[in-house]
């Protein structure tokens, strides 16, 4: 029996759960999910933000961001800095157009806000539906391309070269044969669906690693304590600047729309794939509170940015709660808690190689790829679209560009093939600015 508060908060019965299962749920989902802790410090990190209190900023944001789906909604739905939004922000906002971090936060500030906005406003749904089906599963499946392209590029599994500008790395390195296993490794996991793979995988190769010589000891350092208190975020609690995008709005309004266009299609994908697993969707598929739950999304990504993280989003591994019973938001509480405990963990998390944490990348990319199953290869103008965006994206090392460029290919290919009526005036507009931004060198 729960308690008289726990049962009006979350409605238990009603949802035909319980209080045992919920926290089961919880548990599962927070397994599943937090890699993140020591993923999103090491991506943030190659940004030039200062590496203390990373891991403190990613569990708080993770906390805040879940407490507000849990009590918005009632949804046993997680929320974390998002893998991809990350990427997005340390490698193209600031590696590749040299933005500096603090104005970084300020992007994700700012697109948090025009998500709201366009939430609360209903606008929301008319961009949803006014993108071509074709160029979602290129945009996710190129973002996937990208992130497993780092891990490999973090192990050293993927090197520069001159004349073919990539090329393999060293396999007889011990760090980059051993990130290799943890990619099979990893995938095995997961497809035996083990509760935490990625998290297990991640464990034991730091585990190896200290077994593992390197010329200043080994591969993975010993650390100081195995508890201890979190680290402050004071380097970057409120260092967002929030006046940089309105300054240089020319040269940075592509980056808010594409962090909004990500998170945006993220977030419907990850809501309507958990609920149909948690059966929250109601007679017509759809789901009762998606206002409420974009809402919560899009405040999580403003307080993120407050905290000195990437925008913050739904998790799709918050499936695994529900696949093992979670129904109220009582299972996205659990979630919470654990992330806060996590935080007295840091000495642990901080000796993590990075080398640990590329199956994790990998196994990411691999999972967003499993989209491109529903792309229509038949629709040759569809096909095209959906390659130039998942290409560009790791080519160009840019979400936006890869964004841009699949905008330009389905217009182009839409007008070529005289079917300009199925072009929406949204996806003219956009294609169109896009187009003059190359025009004019911005």
């Amino acid at each position: 029996m729960s308690s008289p508060l726990i049962e009006r908060l979350f409605k238990l019965q009603a949802h035909g759960t319980t209080v045992k299962t919920e926290v089961i749920a919880g548990l599962t989902t927070f397994a599943a999910m937090s890699y993140i802790l020591v993923v999103n410090p090491g991506i943030l990190g190659l940004s030039g933000m200062p590496a203390a209190g990373l891991i403190t900023v990613t569990a708080l944001a993770a906390c805040l961001g879940t407490l507000l789906m849990a009590f918005m909604t009632n949804y046993p739905i997680a929320l974390a800095p998002g893998m991809g939004l990350n990427a997005f922000f340390a490698f193209t906002i600031c590696m590749t157009r040299e933005v500096p971090w603090e104005a970084a936060l300020g992007i994700v500030f700012w697109n948090g806000i025009l998500f709201l906005l366009l939430t609360l406003t209903g606008v929301r749904t008319l961009i949803a539906e006014a993108i071509p089906p074709s160029l979602k599963i290129g945009v996710q499946c190129g973002i996937g391309l990208f992130i497993a392209f780092i891990g490999l590029k973090n192990a050293g599994l993927i090197v520069a070269n001159p004349a073919t500008f990539v090329t393999i790395g060293d396999l007889s390195d011990p760090a980059v044969m051993l990130a290799l296993a943890g990619i099979l490794l990893t995938v095995v996991l997961v497809m035996k669906r083990v509760t935490g793979g990625i998290l297990l995988s991640i464990v034991l190769l730091t585990l190896i690693g200290t077994l593992i010589p390197t010329e200043t000891g080994t591969l993975t350092a010993t650390p100081d304590a195995i508890v201890g208190m979190p680290e402050p975020i004071s380097d970057t609690w409120f260092a967002m600047d929030i006046m940089y995008p309105i300054e240089h709005f020319a040269e940075t309004w592509d980056l808010i729309f594409a962090l909004m266009f990500v998170n945006m299609f993220d977030t419907i994908g990850t809501l309507i794939g958990v609920s149909r697993r948690a059966n929250l969707l109601n007679e017509e598929g759809k789901l009762p509170k998606i206002g409420s739950a974009m809402t919560a999304d899009a405040t999580a990504s403003v307080v993120g940015a407050a905290l000195g993280t990437s925008p913050v989003t739904s998790y799709v591994e918050s499936a695994a709660g529900a696949s093992a019973g979670g129904r109220t938001g009582l299972t996205a509480v659990v979630v919470a808690i654990c992330f806060l405990l996590a935080l007295f963990l840091t000495p642990l998390m901080k000796v993590i190689p990075l080398m640990a944490t590329t199956p994790a990348l990998v196994m990411v990319g691999i999972l967003m790829m499993e989209s491109i199953r529903h792309l229509e290869f038949d629709d040759l103008g569809a096909t095209a679209t959906a390659v130039v965006a998942l290409m560009a994206m790791p080519l160009t090392f840019s979400i936006s560009e890869g964004i841009a460029l699949g905008f330009i290919t389905y217009v182009g290919v839409k007008l070529g093939a005289g079917k300009y009526k199925e072009i929406s005036v949204i996806t003219y507009l956009l294609a169109g600015v896009f187009i003059l931004r190359y025009l004019l060198g911005l």
